[in-house]
């Protein structure tokens, strides 16, 4: 993680509807973070009563030293795969925030200083052939826009958590998502 942009306390959301795996996201990020980079960790997580369908989210707090309350008050990285939870969750992004949308969902962008839009759930369900990998593209894809943890860290995490027989096409859902977030980030640096 860059120092740059990383003080003592880290916030993450991953925000979207229930069914789209974010909170199994979360708690694979919490753990790539805190047991295979060592650093501090929380994971708490919300979702509606609906289930599939109503709105979830995962938040993740690092920190380099003790985590007094583990619940995040202002986000320094927002994951947002539904239009619904960009809308709810954008006001609790700092202003030096990071947003992280899917493009093909999240039409509405709102006006914030660093904001990466990209396709996750058309992009899984071309190069992998189904949009259930869309949170393990779009959560990778976060890990390398944010340097939050190394991405091997990540991908040892959701090996570990996904059903068996799908752990090749997760890791190429890994893969795929890396090299989103360093190309999104390159085209960023560049502008």
């Amino acid at each position: 993680m860059k120092k740059s942009k990383f003080e003592d306390r880290y916030e993450i959301r991953l925000s979207g509807s229930g069914g789209q795996g974010l909170v199994l996201a979360g708690v694979m990020l919490a753990e790539a973070i805190g047991v295979f980079d060592g650093k501090n960790v929380t994971q708490t997580q919300s979702y509606g009563p609906e289930a599939r369908g109503g709105s979830s989210r995962s938040d993740v707090v690092v920190a380099e030293g003790e985590i007094y309350y583990p619940k995040t008050s202002k986000l320094d990285l927002l994951l947002c795969l539904t239009q619904d939870a960009c809308d709810k969750y954008v006001g609790n992004l700092k202003e030096s925030g990071v947003l992280i949308v899917d493009s093909d969902i999240v039409r509405q962008q709102p006006p914030v200083q660093n904001i990466y839009a990209l396709p996750f759930t058309q992009i899984a369900k071309e190069k992998l052939g189904t949009a259930i990998v869309a949170n393990v593209v779009s959560t990778a894809a976060s890990v390398a826009i944010s340097g939050i943890c190394k991405p091997e860290s990540f991908q040892k995490a959701v090996l570990r958590y996904v059903p068996k027989g799908t752990e090749e096409k997760n890791a190429q859902a890994c893969e795929l998502g890396f090299e989103m977030g360093r190309k999104a980030l390159k085209e960023a640096k560049s502008q």
